[in-house]
């Protein structure tokens, strides 16, 4: 797909998430659990539940998965499975993304290719990049038509995502095809919504999980869990401390020769969680400057000037080079009269934060980059700070 495209696609998403977000009702769907009013913090007995459940129709993992079984995915609830579901779709990245880490083939479908990233995955050995086989769903809306041609057993997508986002969908359409397809049964843990309040978030692991249960393979996300672990062990050993560790604006310019740029707040989503993990603090943090996931708004140079970010990282339309990130925005930065006098434009500290979604594999390419980013003294940038091979032994059933 061409960065013309990529960009069409950033554009379009925008636009429909800011009219969905703002204009259509929210709440969750009728027939949901009742735990959709639950507390957050029990999303670990959540996934305690949906492991048991899975485990109680399937004894040993290497059983026979011709028998039914059930899993309990929030805010959905319990969902019923017949056999392993043999073609699927994801709402965005982090879910693709957690499929493919339990060596999954990648799904069928994504809302849009152009957001799934898929460059974290040219050193992996034995996982291509390539998105050719996969189809947009967005395509001036998601159809049902194209639903019920790709004929997937399940769909990694929050059924209120589809009522309160897509337009011309609501509560009857998602049960049709729950019926006609197979289930919608995703959560929203990567962002925040206007449906949200008492919304069940699962952290990344705990959503892989759930995607674990549903395809019967564990065993490999106990390998993947074990592995991410003993990642962060070794990495937070080495990480300065917390006083020596940097402010970060995350921002997304409004063009590639940016006078406006979207801010996020450093939250707790799971967008953010390789920040977390590198304990780095929000530089808007005691400002009023608001997330553009909560009101949509721009800002320019005057308030970045104010608060003077240690370092920027930079939310864009399409993956790039770092060639190609030095000379469309960094370049642009230091030649621009007042984004000259930031610190972090006049210390070479801005960088590119790649997309917002994530799952093990992505986290751990993020991560990875990220901690070279920030903490330059201490991570070599040809170093490897995690295992290729165990990533692919992991996919292959190698435990």
């Amino acid at each position: 797909m061409s960065s013309n495209s990529n960009d069409q696609s950033e554009l379009t998403r925008r636009e429909y998430v800011t009219c969905g977000g703002t204009v259509l009702a929210g709440g969750l769907l009728s027939g949901c659990t009742g735990s959709s009013g639950s507390d957050p913090s029990d999303s670990e007995t959540a996934t305690e539940t949906a492991t048991t459940t899975a485990t109680e129709s399937k004894p040993a993992e290497t059983a026979a998965t011709d028998k039914p079984y059930r899993v309990t995915v929030e805010p959905v609830g319990e969902v019923s499975f017949e056999t392993v579901p043999q073609t699927w779709v994801a709402e965005n990245a982090s879910w693709a993304d957690m499929g493919v880490a339990l060596g999954l083939t990648k799904p069928s479908a994504v809302v849009l290719t152009g957001e799934y990233r898929t460059w974290h995955y040219e050193d992996v050995p034995g996982l291509s990049p390539s998105k050719s086989d996969m189809t947009s769903l967005w395509q001036d809306g998601i159809s049902k038509e194209l639903l019920l041609e790709i004929d997937a057993g399940v769909h990694f997508i929050d059924p209120n995502y589809m009522v309160n986002l897509i337009p011309n969908w609501d509560r009857s359409d998602v049960e049709e095809m729950h019926e006609r397809v197979g289930p919608f049964c995703g959560n929203t843990s990567f962002s925040t919504y206007s449906w949200h309040e008492d919304y069940p978030y699962y952290s990344l692991y705990e959503a892989t999980e759930k995607v674990a249960a549903v395809f019967q393979r564990q065993d490999r996300f106990r390998a993947l869990s074990s592995l991410h672990e003993g990642f962060l062990d070794r990495l937070q050993e080495r990480l300065p401390p917390e006083d020596q560790r940097p402010e970060i604006a995350l921002l997304s310019p409004g063009s590639t020769e940016p006078e406006t740029f979207y801010p996020y707040r450093l939250g707790d989503r799971t967008a953010y969680k390789h920040w977390r993990d590198l304990g780095v603090s929000d530089a808007l943090a005691g400002s009023e400057i608001q997330s553009f996931t909560s009101d949509r708004g721009t800002i320019d140079y005057e308030p970045l000037l104010e608060i003077d970010p240690e370092v920027v990282l930079l939310y864009t339309d399409t993956h790039r080079t770092d060639t190609a990130f030095e000379d469309t925005y960094r370049s642009f930065l230091q030649d621009h009269d007042t984004a000259s006098q930031l610190t972090a434009v006049q210390n070479g500290a801005v960088y590119p934060a790649g997309g917002m979604y994530q799952g093990p594999i992505l986290n751990l390419s993020k991560t990875e980059r990220a901690a070279k980013q920030l903490f330059p003294d201490e991570f070599d940038e040809d170093e490897t700070l995690y295992d290729r091979q165990r990533i692919a032994d992991i996919r292959a059933g190698d435990i």
